[in-house]
């Protein structure tokens, strides 16, 4: 693994680059040199929390470090990014827009893509979906029309992380952020603010996520079963950062208020109203997914023992907790188990598989440690797509 160009090569570049030592870069991003050591020779994965740490410190971005972003889908960003060049950008003339209600229609065949994960036809449609609703909300003016066009700029924010364009998921969630100001709905504002801690996640930041999602969790209002499902995506996201930064404590005390509200939101609400997945189901993923970011891969493994996922939960949900318990498994030494894991993610949704970060870091060290002639091993490199064979 020494010649590959990954996180583990980048971050000793990165450290080197600053001056560093092994055991000055250790103590700034509070792990041990042994660990900072295993990372760089790659014997060990480098997990989220690490490689937002060493690229604060080192003063480097985290798509730099991950190799993000990644060449394949490089197509579907510049129409996305003349979509967001300005909130009051309209169509071409020859192509009026649709009216509210059928991009309504629309925006939740874009919203069953992203669930799905399928990057590519939501890349290619959401563009001109985009200049459709810019042009209808700012033309009509009313608070349904800018609910709308919230919602549009917050595929669109998901979409450009998950691709590793973050400045460009920063635009679309300011624009979000705008139209939820003109929306007139009291959960919105937390729903960005869920996107926005979710970005700042995915670049290193969980101090920011945290500080940003506190007081967004104490604004909500919770006397409806809305309001009260935006309040436990609030905390689960929360949990999630909090684990990251190494706070067990709060990590389950958001974990188990977010378990509570899935209870009750499920009582009383027979749909999923902003897609927020706020389920005993999608609870019971985010503890594995919490133990796992605490460094605890025994009590991930535990709490996914006999959990049976619903098929309705949607894809990206589950083939993500399959991604978190192969991480889990490869913490805890079981790479043929973990090798099964990331295979069942990359066939429940295949481009969020092939081009994740922590999916392509542990697909790494999984082959570290499996025969090249494993058959799942075989499997899960053709999952990973070209270049697979040459990691």
């Amino acid at each position: 693994m020494a010649n590959e160009d990954t996180p583990a090569i980048r971050i000793a570049q990165a450290r080197k680059h600053r001056g560093l030592t092994q055991e000055g870069l250790a103590l700034k991003i509070n792990v041990s040199r042994s660990l900072l050591a295993h990372v760089e020779r790659g014997a060990k994965p480098a997990s989220q929390a690490l490689i937002g740490a060493v690229a604060r410190v080192c003063g480097v971005d985290v798509a730099w470090l991950q190799g993000q972003p990644y060449e394949p889908l490089d197509g579907l960003i510049p129409p996305l990014r003349r979509a967001l060049s300005h909130p009051s950008i309209l169509p071409p003339p020859d192509v009026p827009p649709r009216p509210l209600p059928t991009l309504v229609v629309e925006l939740r065949r874009l919203q069953r893509m992203q669930e799905d994960t399928d990057h590519t036809a939501l890349g290619a449609a959401l563009p001109s979906v985009l200049e459709e609703l810019v042009a209808t909300a700012t033309e009509i003016g009313t608070p349904q029309g800018y609910r709308a066009l919230n919602h549009g700029y917050a595929i669109a924010a998901s979409l450009a992380r998950r691709l590793g364009y973050f400045d460009l998921a920063q635009v679309a969630l300011d624009r979000a952020s705008w139209a939820a100001d003109r929306a007139d709905n009291p959960d919105i504002p937390g729903l960005v603010v869920l996107g926005q801690s979710l970005l700042m996640l995915t670049v290193g930041s969980s101090d920011i996520a945290l500080n940003i999602l506190r007081p967004a969790i104490a604004r909500v209002d919770t006397s409806t079963p809305e309001g009260l499902s935006v309040l436990g995506a609030l905390r689960l996201r929360a949990a999630i950062a909090a684990a990251r930064m190494g706070h067990a404590g709060e990590a389950w005390e958001h974990h188990g208020i977010a378990t509570e509200a899935a209870e009750r939101v499920t009582q009383v609400l027979r749909r999923d109203p902003y897609g927020a997945e706020v389920t005993p189901a999608n609870t019971a993923i985010h503890g594995c997914a919490v133990a796992t970011e605490l460094g605890d891969p025994d009590e991930a493994i535990r709490r996914d023992s006999g959990l049976v996922l619903p098929q309705h939960l949607y894809a990206e949900r589950r083939a993500h907790h399959d991604l978190d318990m192969s991480r889990a498994l490869l913490l805890a030494g079981s790479y043929q188990k973990a090798a099964s894991r990331l295979v069942r993610a990359g066939e429940i949704a295949p481009q969020m598989t092939r081009f994740h970060p922590a999916a392509m870091e542990t697909h790494r060290h999984i082959r570290h440690h499996l025969r090249r002639d494993n058959p799942t091993l075989r499997r899960l490199d053709r999952i990973m797509g070209e270049g697979a064979a040459r990691m």
